[in-house]
């Protein structure tokens, strides 16, 4: 096996001719006029869906930006109504103030009966 590997590497083979066999003239191995329309062709289709899948990516990253922004936009007006309706939660400035103190009513001096 390894004679015939051999045998194969080392036989040399024929060099091609530096012209066109007899017979065939060159526009018969050229494109010509369809392969250049064809080639045209795919050029075109080729650009119109690049440019088109490019137009799709852009209207997808628009909506998700507006769509974040919409998010933001309610979260902070949430968070706006919670501060004006009181309810702060834990976070809240009545939590962080400690305990609350006694109203100055005259009522945390009288003892229970």
């Amino acid at each position: 096996m390894h004679h015939l590997l051999l045998a194969l590497t080392t036989t040399p083979s024929p060099l091609p001719t530096p012209g066109l066999r007899e017979g065939i003239s060159e526009d018969q191995v050229t494109p010509g006029l369809w392969g250049f329309i064809m080639t045209a062709f795919f050029v075109l289709a080729t650009t119109l869906l690049i440019v088109d899948m490019v137009r799709r990516i852009r209207r997808v990253r628009y909506r998700a930006q507006v769509e974040e922004e919409r998010q933001a936009a309610a979260e902070a007006a949430d968070i706006e109504a919670a501060d004006k309706s009181g309810s702060y939660g834990q976070a809240g400035p009545a939590a962080q103030a400690g305990p609350a103190a006694p109203e100055p009513n005259g009522d945390a001096g009288r003892a229970e009966r």
